[in-house]
């Protein structure tokens, strides 16, 4: 039980990232051991604005002085977070034996 309780929250580092499948390896900081694939928890992304599609930035006044630039905007692309490699992360593992973990997010 002690094992268990022990590896249940871990903090270490990005060795590897699947994007595709939303999963990285990690290297554990205390035990310089590597995990096998974690799934990356899916957190909200930020948003600028409620119940707006598409997200887009706000109006800005140009610069330029180029009178097609004096007030735009752009669409936004909004990506759930995914860590890289060599970020710090938080992992939490199921209590139990050869339980699953998950990277809960960055540190």
């Amino acid at each position: 039980m002690d094992e268990i309780l022990d590896r249940l929250v871990q903090v270490g580092n990005v060795t590897d990232v699947d994007r595709a499948n939303r999963r990285a390896r990690v290297k554990f900081n205390l035990t310089g051991i590597t995990s096998d694939w974690l799934q990356v928890v899916v957190n909200q992304p930020f948003i600028p604005d409620y119940d707006t599609k598409p997200q887009r930035t706000e109006f800005t006044g140009g610069g330029s002085g180029d009178a097609a630039f004096d007030s735009h905007k752009h669409d936004l692309i909004i990506k759930p977070w995914m860590p890289k490699v060599n970020d710090t992360v938080l992992v939490l593992y199921l209590p139990v034996k050869n339980g699953d973990g998950y990277i809960l997010g960055g540190i």
